[in-house]
């Protein structure tokens, strides 16, 4: 029996759903499906270039699972960049963060994963 995936939190659901290759219809592309967590690990590693340590305690996951979860992220982008495929963002065992939650040992509030 595989074990029971921990939730990633997110900040927030994505803007978009997904993204195509222009002047080509969905329906004729392959699709690749990035999950709402390897969105947000891309978007505090590669976006906010934070380190993965600091994007394990804002998605309250292991250091060693950033980096699962980006190399599998930067794959599929690269896949779809590449040869030209959809992307679908959708799924993935999270939760969205709430913004007045304390995040910190002191017990402040934070956000992004910083202390105020």
């Amino acid at each position: 029996m595989p074990p029971i995936r921990r939730l990633r939190e997110i900040e927030k659901l994505p803007v978009a759903r997904g993204f195509k290759p222009m002047g080509v219809p969905m329906r004729n592309l392959p699709v690749v499906v990035l999950t709402l967590d390897e969105i947000e690990a891309l978007r505090l590693a590669d976006a906010q270039g934070l380190y993965q340590e600091e994007v394990a305690k804002w998605m309250k996951v292991s250091r060693p699972t950033v980096g699962r979860i980006l190399a599998s992220a930067r794959k599929k982008v690269a896949q779809a960049l590449v040869e030209g495929h959809a992307i679908r963002l959708e799924g993935g065992a999270v939760q969205i963060r709430s913004e007045r939650e304390p995040c910190c040992k002191k017990r402040k509030i934070c956000t992004q994963g910083e202390e105020k």
